[in-house]
């Protein structure tokens, strides 16, 4: 059994900082790729940023410049620091990893979603 768990969502004003994190918990072998994706209400959810265990990033063009990924291997934990918000970054925020298990099979797992919202 493999659990992501968020934390740091909540309300801020626009230009205001959040920072999300997202911590992994199980049995399994590793996690490859890590990332953020984001749903606002009546649209798809889209890929914010992403990361390889080597530390190798990727960000929707919309954030870029703005949100930083990272992530602690050892701690199987990945974050969001989140600059400069806007209203427009209101969404769900959800964590995503590519998980390894020892008979080297890989499935992707998705936390439980953090809300963040934007209002002055």
């Amino acid at each position: 059994q493999v659990q992501l768990v968020e934390s740091g969502g909540g309300l801020v004003q626009p230009g205001g900082s959040l920072r999300l994190s997202c911590a992994a918990s199980g049995s399994f072998f590793g996690i490859n790729t890590m990332g953020w994706y984001r749903q606002a209400p009546g649209k798809e959810r889209e890929l914010v940023a992403a990361i390889t265990r080597s530390g190798t990033t990727n960000y929707a063009g919309s954030v870029k410049g703005r949100f930083t990924i990272s992530r602690d291997n050892a701690k199987n934990t990945v974050y969001l620091q989140m600059n400069s918000l806007k209203p427009e970054d209101t969404a769900v925020y959800y964590c995503n990893a590519r998980v390894v298990f020892t008979n080297y099979r890989e499935y992707d797992y998705w936390g439980q979603g953090t809300q963040v919202t934007l209002s002055s």
